[in-house]
């Protein structure tokens, strides 16, 4: 008797990876108070790429060079997405920094949607969203509202961007070239804001381990996972980072949301779920 293992499900994966990236998240904003955002985010690329280069023995190739052009942009908007996302979660709690980032794939799933339910499902979100507006007293800093926000376009453009290279390129090579890219921007922007304190064995080691929950688990993951699941499914189950990352903040950041903004998440949440349960089984694209 032969015994045949099944192909674990997309959505399985993209779950794993969900609340692997808002952990991350929570414990690079623990680290804020001695990096700072700019050495915890330069941290993160650095070593993500590092793990990724070793691990899988990269090296340069013709595919890599047909495709650098890409992989410079891919590199670029991920320092611009973590770097906008780090300063956002500095100034406001992170359930509800990625609540406003979601607006990025959220607008994407609406641009591509092609029936009716998955509008109903972004509609929904976008009520929750509506939420976290100042009123009544109840305020949030407008300039890291404005910084998730910015963090949301740069996430829809990091979709488009990692299915293509991941079309184009076996494994994870064009996110490791990516990371490296990422790391020539941001690692000087560190080294002068955050200094010797990135050489702490203790914040390196912690810088690892964002590294791996935010980086090297997640990415890996999605680009593996937008070979076979359409990018507007994938963009809408990804509203269930919020959640995902007001449960990361309660549990290591003892951050506690007001009714209002807790609503606000648990709306975009539903809506995900909605959209994960009504949409067909997905059929991995063509190439």
């Amino acid at each position: 008797m032969s015994l045949t293992l099944k192909q674990p499900s997309p959505i399985g994966l993209l779950l794993i990876s969900i609340l692997s990236v808002q952990f991350g998240s929570a414990l690079a904003k623990s680290l804020f108070s001695e990096l700072g955002p700019w050495g915890v985010v330069s941290l993160r690329v650095s070593v993500s790429a590092l793990f990724f280069f070793i691990v899988w023995r990269l090296k340069w190739n013709a595919k890599i060079r047909e495709n650098i052009g890409p992989i410079i942009a891919f590199g670029l908007i991920l320092a611009a997405m973590n770097s906008a996302f780090y300063a956002a979660i500095d100034r406001i709690p992170l359930g509800i920094a990625i609540t406003l980032e979601f607006m990025g794939p959220l607008g994407l799933a609406v641009l591509k949607s092609q029936r009716w339910l998955d509008l109903l499902w972004a509609m929904l979100a976008i009520a929750g969203i509506s939420l976290l507006a100042p009123v009544n007293g109840f305020t949030i800093d407008i300039l890291g509202m404005g910084l998730a926000l910015l963090a949301g376009i740069f996430w829809a453009i990091y979709i488009l961007l990692a299915a293509r290279i991941g079309a184009q390129l076996s494994g994870i090579e064009g996110l490791a070239w990516a990371l490296l890219v990422s790391t020539i921007i941001l690692l000087p922007i560190g080294i002068a804001t955050a200094g010797r304190a990135l050489l702490n064995p203790r914040l390196l080691a912690l810088g690892a381990g964002v590294a791996l929950l935010s980086t090297a688990i997640p990415y890996s993951l999605e680009i593996a996972v937008l070979r076979s699941l359409p990018i507007k499914v994938f963009s809408i189950m990804l509203s269930l980072e919020p959640m995902a990352g007001v449960l990361a903040g309660l549990l290591i950041l003892k951050e506690q949301l007001s009714a209002r903004s807790l609503a606000a998440c648990l709306l975009v949440s539903i809506a995900a779920a909605g959209a994960a349960k009504f949409n067909p089984s997905p059929t991995p694209p063509t190439s």
